[in-house]
């Protein structure tokens, strides 16, 4: 017994012993959340009068600088950029251009800092230090929005002007003080004179800092005039057993306007010339123009000498900028190269249309394979002609042929199939009620017979014929073709085109197409009707989650209805269409024209199965940039790391719940209101009323 004692006391020493020799690795402490902390800068923030051209901020910790070209900015804008670069705990820009006499400096790295270890961000960091004795201290906040679809502009320039300038100096000269959006759209101009400026946002793609007309750019009509306003904030503290013991008071700055709206558009501006010319296929040619011409090119061949002057059929976009010219002449067909002089419009240099000439060479030369199987075939039909004349000398001859030498010269002497095409029904089996019959021809038509196109409708299980049908009308690119008539819910309908009821450019008629498609109950769908506090002389479209447009319908008496919609989740936006012409328009800054207003509805729309759905929409009621669904915004803003756990989740606090965001200087009311009065640059001001 005492020996089993022994041995159980020698295993427990052991087995301590192991385990005081196996040294294991730390546990690693808490995740750290904490941004870097600017310990000291060289010169100091807010310093005048400083000499040298390098600036040093130094940190509590190892840093560095990530997306530094798109986030970080420099004013006054700078010839030659600063050399900015992380240093262990330092961060050191060196100014490449003279320092200007009596200037604010400010570099905005927005959210561009991070320490070395977890990545957290220091947001909205900004350095600013004067060459005078004095350095300048007004701001002018707010937020670019992309007009067509408010989406934020993220990373895009904001620039100012002084007020002296005229309005040309947008497209000639660089802005005087510049900074950028942050992930949200948002932006501070900091470091600016008491003045009058004018504001604009710039997708600057080629860096000179002022704008171009094939740019992204927004604008303020009006002018602003910075200022800033003092006031008081109490805070009261409670002794433990609930009574006052005091009222801190503290004075603050606020700095306006800080709620500036630019919506941000592209004026589709594209000079025309000829961008590609090719021959696709021997029967076809392409000519691309860079964007839409106001005449089409004209084409006049060169060689071959003989071609009929009709020689082709042209097929031709919406926009006149893709055309195709199916060649009919069977001599050009068979030519090698086709040349061509060919004269169209272009933008010239003084930036207007005028009329060139080139001479083009369209070719076609056949592949290796094409080749190598073109004369495969002809090896094949001549050893067939050989074949067959061997046969029919014999016959001749009066030499008896067997079964299958009979069933050879039988085949050889059928008639040759007459060439067709195939029409396509684009039209699905199952259609909805707002669908239209289309069909669809791989080659241009000279003709189709209404009397070859027959159209039954199925009721109640019997076939009848639709009487007065409508003729089939070529729509888009002329290839498609659509029966211009609305289908009846609950019914099938059969569609057939005889064969020859079409012709084709080359003669040829088309098979016999025969297909059916059932139209869908009204039961299947819902119907939304939404009350609007806008003019008719608005859009309302229909989006899916995609953002993609579904329906479009006009607004008329404040109502916009939309019937027989497919039971899903979609979105909603109104355009106030300024021209009526029924889509959203850009604006022109040297026309001082702001792009066609566009407004969201701030929630999804859950249709289901035979609903009807009434919803009520003031368009103003809620702030401009935050009507736009976070499901279906594209330019997400980035999450902060400082807010987020080890599985890369909001951080909750002390009940449990997930952190809310920071206030900011934004305004979190955004920009619209129950009193907007349509000037998006003057409701700040009734903005921060209703916010006091």
């Amino acid at each position: 017994m005492k020996g089993l004692a022994h041995i159980v006391v020698a295993m427990v020493v052991a087995i301590m012993l192991a385990a005081c020799a196996n040294i294991g690795s730390p546990e690693g402490g808490p995740r750290d959340y904490t941004p870097p902390r600017v310990v000291k800068t060289s010169p100091q923030a807010g310093a005048t009068n400083v000499k040298g051209n390098r600036v040093e901020i130094y940190f509590n910790e190892i840093v560095n600088i990530k997306d530094q070209m798109k986030k970080v900015s420099v004013s006054p804008v700078q010839k030659n950029q600063p050399v900015i670069k992380s240093l262990g705990k330092r961060i050191v820009v060196d100014f490449r251009d003279d320092m200007q006499p009596n200037t604010t400096y400010t570099i905005d790295f927005a959210n561009s800092i991070e320490d070395n270890n977890e990545g957290n961000q220091l947001d909205g960091y900004a350095f600013s230090f004067s060459t005078g004795d004095e350095i300048d201290t007004m701001r002018i906040s707010g937020i670019v929005l992309r007009a067509k679809d408010l989406e934020p502009m993220q990373h895009v320039l904001v620039g100012a002007y002084s007020q002296c300038l005229d309005d040309t100096a947008f497209t000639r000269l660089p802005m005087e003080r510049i900074t950028r959006t942050n992930s949200r759209g948002e932006f501070t101009l900091m470091g600016l004179k008491p003045g009058r400026y004018r504001v604009f946002a710039l997708n600057d793609m080629d860096g000179d800092y002022h704008m171009a007309r094939t740019e992204d750019y927004a604008f303020v009509d009006a002018v602003i005039e910075p200022s800033v306003e003092t006031y008081t904030s109490s805070d009261t503290i409670f002794t433990f057993d609930h009574r006052v013991d005091s009222v801190m008071t503290a004075t603050h700055s606020a700095f306006l306007p800080n709620d500036v709206l630019l919506s941000m558009m592209n004026e589709d501006y594209h000079s025309l010339y000829l961008k590609k010319t090719e021959r696709t296929t021997p029967s076809k040619l392409h000519v691309l123009m860079s964007t839409i011409s106001p005449e089409l090119p004209k084409l006049k061949i060169i060689s071959p000498d003989e071609h009929v002057d009709n020689w082709c059929a042209l097929q031709a976009t919406s926009r006149n900028d893709s055309l195709f010219y199916w060649i009919t002449d069977s001599a050009l067909i068979k030519a090698d190269t086709i040349k061509v002089e060919i004269s169209y419009l272009r933008t010239d240099s003084t930036d207007q249309l005028s009329w060139k000439t080139d001479t083009v060479n369209f070719w076609h030369r056949k592949s290796g394979d094409e080749l190598k199987a073109e004369k495969e075939a002809q090896k094949e039909k001549e050893q067939l002609e050989k074949r067959i004349q061997q046969l029919e000398q014999k016959e001749q001859q009066g030499k008896p042929l067997n079964d299958e030498e009979m069933e050879e010269l039988k085949a050889a002497r059928r008639p040759k199939p007459v060439p067709t095409f195939k029409l396509e029904a684009v039209t699905k089996s199952s259609s909805e009620v707002y669908d239209t019959l289309t069909l669809k021809t791989p080659v241009p038509l000279s003709d189709i017979k209404h009397s070859g196109v027959h159209l039954d409708i199925k009721r109640d299980s019997v076939w009848h014929p639709v009487n007065n049908m409508p003729k089939f009308k070529p729509v888009d690119d002329g290839m498609t073709y659509q029966l211009p008539m609305q289908l009846e819910p609950e019914c099938a309908y059969r569609l057939t085109v005889d064969s020859l009821a079409a012709t084709s450019i080359y003669g040829l008629h088309n098979d016999t197409l025969r297909f059916e498609t059932k139209v869908k109950a009204l039961e299947e769908y819902a119907n939304l009707t939404l009350k609007l506090n806008v003019s008719d002389s608005a859009v309302v479209q229909l989006l899916d989650a995609n953002d993609q447009v579904k329906r479009t319908t006009q607004v008329v008496n404040g109502i916009a209805d939309f019937d027989n919609v497919p039971p899903e989740t979609y979105y909603a936006r109104v355009i106030l269409d300024r021209n009526g012409n029924g889509r959203w328009d850009t604006g022109n800054y040297l026309k001082h024209i702001q792009p066609e207003e566009v407004y969201y509805y701030p929630k999804a729309l859950k249709l289901r199965r035979n609903w009807d759905v009434d919803q009520a929409w003031n368009i103003y009621e809620t702030a401009v940039d935050l009507q736009k669904p976070e499901a279906i915004k594209k330019n997400k803003p980035e999450e902060s790391k400082n807010k987020l756990d080890k599985a890369g989740k909001r951080k909750k606090s002390g009940d449990g719940q997930e952190e809310e965001e920071e206030d900011d200087e934004f305004n979190s009311r955004g920009f619209g209101n129950s009193t907007y009065s349509g000037n998006k640059y003057n409701d700040y001001q009734n903005n921060r009323r209703l916010n006091r």
